[in-house]
């Protein structure tokens, strides 16, 4: 057995991109949902401030509908759908700020 061990740093830095650039199973199904009713409630953002509860109800509810279509789990769909709206949230505050 060799006492060093090789390391080829190409190969680990395409794995590591791989895997940062990897997105969940129907995180831009649940964003163009998400986009589309959050119109019909409450706004993410009021007076420059995310609304934590209309996020949460706005995840809840796509969380729902994502679970019905890819039979995830609901911790899965819960994941998926809370960072679509955060980023939606996100985008929505940058957006009245500018």
């Amino acid at each position: 057995m060799a006492a060093t061990r090789s390391l080829h740093w190409a190969t680990a830095m395409k794995e590591i991109a791989a895997t940062r650039t990897h997105r969940p199973a129907g995180l831009l199904a649940a964003r163009g949902l998400i986009a589309a009713t959050s119109a019909k409630r409450r706004p993410l953002v009021v007076a420059g401030e995310y609304d934590r509860a209309a996020i949460m109800s706005a995840a809840i509810a796509a969380a729902r509908v994502h679970q019905g279509r890819t039979g995830s789990t609901w911790g899965e769909a819960l994941s998926v759908t809370l960072k679509a709206t955060w980023a939606l949230a996100k985008a929505a505050r940058a957006a009245r700020a500018h």
